[in-house]
């Protein structure tokens, strides 16, 4: 009870802090960590006071349920539900994702391909909304319009304040298969196949994701909840995980430990950092060795643009950001990822099936119009997060542009976490501008809030 009255308190301030925006200042939260790569302009005004909003209100075991504040990091959800050998249908892959940053922006990991995306165990939220008020949005009911447009509208139709969502079981350890594919056609037929059996050679598949090194060195890695393993590995200290792909057909690690096997080295860009240097990685302490840290390492490469003085210096081109995570069909992956070793040749790429979730009792999945997949069709998220060089002359995101371009040509979608180029025509046509666009004059008659596109194209 006293959670909730905890909750209540910290909601009415949320509500306060919200009247006091000035009219006509951008809204935005004050928060501590982000997990967006869109430069924005320093606020003019007070950010949103969600300090009271980060935790798990409780956990009901027997339902399979958590209540839990929408400033809440997955790390400290899993940490609860872990605890009652649970955990959410989809934990994001960096531990400060917070559970409405996820819903609102979009959240895959690997085992998407069953339980397709975090807003799809979301059975109800409260929103705050552009007019100050709460509103609880439902499936069915008054507020089912806001509840359907709520994933991936970034905050521009408000801000979750508390969500219910569903659990899974899980067990102890997860046991890994690494399997090696040289023709990318077959890697997709093999995802096709788990995603349609939910099996490998026999076997079951609880988890499913991959890299590509290259067209000709791919692996999926395929996971099995279990309580018994021979042993259990550890890349939390100077083995780095990405690089065991090659090196183990099999391997397992305890459930807490697979969840955030990507974080301690932001799947690999801590080598950016020099984190994976032997020695370096020795005296860089374990504490730091976590995604958060490492964004705020590159926020103040943004605001100081050291690296982009050092290139100048010794002559070296400007370079072009693409970090992007997009969704290309299953049957057109093949194709789109031989067109971006050539084109772009950035690798490593990360590769996560995703097939939006079918409820059970043979009921279909349900669409959703801000990010419309198409509902019984195979995708796979494809990463890659880095830089190129400018070519001389190029136009400015010449490089994230033709990507747009290509997963467009390839019936796909992008996520709007970083940089992006479309116009707004284009943009509506992909990402439910109508449907938006009514749901925010219900909500936020006076549009106090930053529309979304100006928040994913305009970056304001």
């Amino acid at each position: 009870m006293r959670a909730l009255r905890d909750h209540d308190l910290a909601v009415a301030q949320l509500r306060r802090s919200y009247a006091a925006v000035p009219p006509g200042q951008p809204v935005r939260l004050a928060k501590r960590t982000s997990n967006l790569f869109r430069p924005r302009g320093a606020p003019r005004a007070p950010g949103l006071d969600v300090s009271g909003l980060g935790g798990v209100l409780g956990v009901d075991p027997v339902a399979r349920t958590a209540e839990v504040q929408g400033m809440c990091t997955y790390e400290r959800l899993v940490e609860a539900t872990l605890a009652h050998d649970l955990m959410p249908l989809v934990v994001p892959q960096l531990r400060t994702i917070t559970l409405g940053g996820a819903v609102t922006g979009l959240g895959i990991e690997s085992t998407s391909f069953r339980n397709g995306l975090p807003h799809e165990s979301v059975t109800e939220l409260d929103v705050l909304t552009g007019t100050g008020e709460v509103v609880t949005a439902r499936p069915e009911g008054e507020h089912a319009d806001l509840f359907a447009a709520f994933p991936n509208s970034l905050g521009s139709l408000g801000y979750a304040t508390r969500l219910r969502i569903e659990l899974q079981p899980v067990r102890r350890y997860v046991a890994l298969r690494n399997v090696r594919f040289t023709d990318l056609t077959e890697l997709t037929a093999a995802i096709g196949q788990v995603a349609a059996t939910r099996a490998f050679d026999g076997q079951s598949v609880d988890a499913m994701d991959g890299v590509m090194f290259s067209p000709g060195e791919a692996y999926l890695v395929l996971g099995s909840f279990t309580d018994d393993v021979p042993a259990v590995s550890d890349y939390t200290g100077q083995d780095i995980y990405y690089r065991s792909l090659r090196r183990r057909r099999h391997d397992a690690l305890s459930t807490h430990d697979y969840l955030w096997r990507w974080d301690t080295d932001w799947f690999w860009c801590s080598a950016a950092f020099g984190v994976q240097h032997p020695v370096v990685r020795r005296l860089w302490p374990a504490r730091w060795r976590r995604s958060d840290v490492y964004h705020r390492i590159v926020r103040l490469e943004h605001r100081h643009r050291v690296a982009a003085r050092i290139d100048r210096w010794r002559g070296q081109p400007a370079r072009e950001r693409v970090v992007q995570d997009v969704e290309i069909p299953l049957e057109g992956t093949a194709g789109f990822l031989h067109w971006f070793a050539r084109r772009v040749r950035m690798t490593p790429v990360w590769l996560c099936p995703l097939r939006l979730r079918e409820p059970a009792g043979g009921r279909s999945a349900r669409s959703w119009p801000l990010y419309p997949l198409r509902p019984g069709q195979d995708y796979v998220n494809i990463g890659f997060w880095g830089s190129v060089p400018i070519a001389e002359g190029a136009a400015d995101g010449e490089v994230n542009r033709e990507i747009e371009r290509a997963v467009s040509e390839a019936g796909g979608h992008k996520s709007l976490y970083s940089d992006a180029y479309y116009d707004r025509d284009s943009f509506d046509r992909l990402y439910g501008g109508d449907t938006w666009r009514a749901v925010r004059d219900r909500y936020d008659p006076e549009h106090r809030l930053t529309g979304l596109y100006e928040k994913a194209v305009a970056q304001a």
